[in-house]
């Protein structure tokens, strides 16, 4: 037992490295949506479907995902996931090359499909390697690091995206959208060769990793046996709603922050400033990480979103700097809600844990159909500060979806919450 612990280490460190690059390709999508709204210009509502082109990828892909990785194990799967990540990369320039924001979108979705397998193996691989009490821990530290990638992705991609060609200033010209399309080859290439030397290092390490957590690649159990689970229908719920909100929140932070009546600077300035809302995350995670040591998961998750739902009240109702700024805060509140979620689920849902993971990673769907309420109440009431009352909502259910999990019992032979202590 004790060697085990470790190798056990070794291979979380490997596995948080995962969690860290698809946090950055992630959110390089709330730089993009400002860069193809200019380029191909369209509306609040017709940007925001590449977050519903990314995220809808969860929902049609978390089924065969959840069986690829039964079959290859969470080692192979990991690889797999990243190869089809770089061919959805690949596939940005093409469609910058024929100017086609169908292309673009179909780019995003191949994206998407390769982080929903990588989170299907990846979510729950976290969680197994080391002791059992310390899950909450362990996914929310990983989580952590993805949000150290939601840093660093917007404020790279703005950097990129942001600048020169369109948003240079000026009338529109034909070489100012061929410099804005180059910039998106740039950006996506980089991306691909990243993932790629992330690949070859960790199919070198495969058999480290499997060896790590051997009890994955046996267990079995489709989705179906959720859908039976009270608790596991309520997780993926509270994930639909949160990670509805929290892509609402970043997706339309780059076109909120510029506004008139907000802060009236630059899309590239505003891009950079989206990084402060992911940086929130990064930090509430790892405070977090080690708040869950003291408290209650479902407590801290009831505080956390009842104050997350506030800040959105009040973003609503006024304007300038101080709605930038709670704007920008509300990453803070955001940062356990996912991890806790999904370990409160595992440990109250009646049906196996395969089956549950692989119902909630669906549920992140919440990502592609929220933010296009949000987009259609922005456009619909000319007010992107009234559109926060959507994410409101979505916190004020999970707030209630905490307080019900901290009264109820564990599915697990000791008392004792996971994490609680």
């Amino acid at each position: 037992m004790a060697s085990s612990a470790p190798r056990q280490g070794l291979a979380f460190v490997y596995v948080t490295t995962l969690f860290f690059i698809w946090g950055a390709v992630t959110s390089v999508n709330d730089v993009l949506i400002p860069a193809v709204k200019e380029i191909f210009t369209l509306t609040d509502t017709q940007g925001f479907l590449t977050q519903f082109a990314f995220f809808m990828a969860y929902a049609v892909v978390s089924l065969p995902a959840a069986a690829v990785d039964q079959k290859l194990g969470s080692a192979r799967a990991i690889i797999l996931a990243l190869a089809i990540m770089v061919v959805g990369c690949l596939l940005m320039p093409v469609a910058t090359h024929v100017r086609s924001y169908s292309i673009v979108l179909v780019a995003l979705f191949v994206i998407a499909s390769g982080i929903t397998l990588l989170q299907v193996a990846a979510n729950p691989l976290s969680a197994v390697l080391g002791p059992p009490e310390r899950s909450h821990f362990r996914l929310v530290l990983s989580q952590a690091f993805n949000s150290l990638g939601t840093v660093v992705g917007p404020y790279l991609a703005a950097h990129t995206l942001l600048q020169g060609g369109l948003f240079a200033g000026g009338e529109p010209t034909e070489a100012k959208i061929v410099e804005s399309l180059g910039r998106i080859d740039v950006a996506y290439y980089f991306i691909a060769a990243v993932i790629v030397l992330l690949a070859i290092f960790l199919f070198s390490v495969r058999h480290r990793i499997a060896n790590a957590a051997p009890s994955l690649e046996t267990h079995s159990g489709g989705i179906g046996a959720a859908l039976g689970a009270k608790w596991a229908l309520l997780g993926a719920g509270a994930i639909f709603l949160y990670v509805g909100a929290e892509v609402s929140i970043g997706s339309t932070m780059v076109n909120f922050l510029e506004q008139p009546n907000i802060l009236a600077i630059a899309a590239a300035q505003a891009g950079k400033l989206v990084s402060l809302y992911w940086l929130g995350a990064m930090i509430g995670r790892f405070v977090g990480s080690f708040l869950l040591t003291l408290v209650p998961a479902g407590r801290l998750l009831t505080l956390v979103a009842g104050v997350a739902a506030l800040l959105c009240l009040v973003v609503s109702q006024i304007l300038g700097t101080p709605a930038a700024m709670i704007a920008i805060s509300i990453g803070l509140f955001n940062s356990i809600m996912f991890p806790v979620i999904f370990t409160l689920t595992l440990e109250r849902s009646t049906a196996p844990a395969p089956a549950t993971s692989g119902l909630l990673c669906m549920a992140i769907v919440g990502g592609a159909l929220m933010p296009l309420l949000f987009a259609r109440v922005a456009d619909a009431t000319a007010s992107r500060s009234t559109a926060f009352l959507v994410p409101m909502a979505c916190y004020l259910l999970i707030t209630l979806f905490a307080l019900a999990a901290g009264r109820a019992r564990i599915v697990a032979e000791a008392d004792a919450p996971v994490g609680s202590h």
